[in-house]
């Protein structure tokens, strides 16, 4: 039987858990985490932040002759 378990890897109890369940080599498997998060409106990824960031920075470089 497989039972699916979802541990909050950010609490110390499950930071712990996660440590001693990685030690076993029989019996366990990590199925590989899906990332289908949908930032909310408005919200931009952390991809869409570094390139606005970057075209700002340059800019502001650019306008006062450092680059």
């Amino acid at each position: 039987m497989i039972h699916t378990v979802y541990i909050d890897d950010e609490d110390v109890d499950g930071m712990k858990l996660l440590k001693e369940i990685r030690r076993k080599n029989r019996g366990v498997r990590f199925a590989p985490v899906k990332n289908d998060y949908v930032s909310p409106e408005g919200y931009m990824t952390v991809e869409e932040f570094r390139m606005e960031a970057k075209k700002s920075l340059t800019k502001i470089l650019n306008e006062h002759g450092i680059c």
